[in-house]
């Protein structure tokens, strides 16, 4: 599983100009399933996201999580994650879970950030979306579960 973590100050999800998930302060999650990925990575990538200590704290330090600081997390799903270009120019998604398997540890990992109390808005699976953000630091994390576990 890969995400693109993004602290922001706002972001939006759009679908044919209109807006179907916004949040203020937090993150912007980009996530894709990759062949293979199981429960088990949706997991370990929400405890991460979760507890990913990125927002300043008094001291001026990154010292704070998303909790910490009130913030929501805007979930997109975004299979061109496993985008392969190592060979040509087209990009192959042969890395990409199938769609089934990618939509359910998709909505897994949403459930589990919203189990731990998180407001969480999402993006449409297999939709063509027009994401808006304001990256704020900017802050940008690279997750991987297969270099996390």
């Amino acid at each position: 599983m890969r995400a693109v973590i993004q602290r922001v100050s706002s972001a939006e999800v759009r679908i044919g100009g209109k807006c179907v998930a916004r949040i203020g302060h937090g993150l912007l999650v980009l996530l894709a399933v990759g062949r293979g990925d199981s429960e088990k990575d949706a997991a370990h990538v929400a405890k991460k996201t979760a507890g990913l200590r990125i927002f300043e704290g008094s001291d001026g330090r990154m010292t704070r999580s998303v909790g910490d600081v009130g913030g929501a997390v805007l979930a997109v799903p975004q299979f061109t994650l496993y985008g392969d270009v190592r060979r040509g120019l087209r990009p192959s998604f042969d890395g990409a879970a199938a769609p089934d398997l990618a939509e359910s540890l998709y909505e897994s990992y949403v459930a589990l950030l919203r189990a731990g109390g998180l407001e969480v808005a999402t993006g449409v699976f297999q939709a063509t979306m027009q994401v808006e953000l304001v990256n704020e630091g900017p802050v940008t994390i690279l997750l991987d579960s297969t270099k996390l576990l």
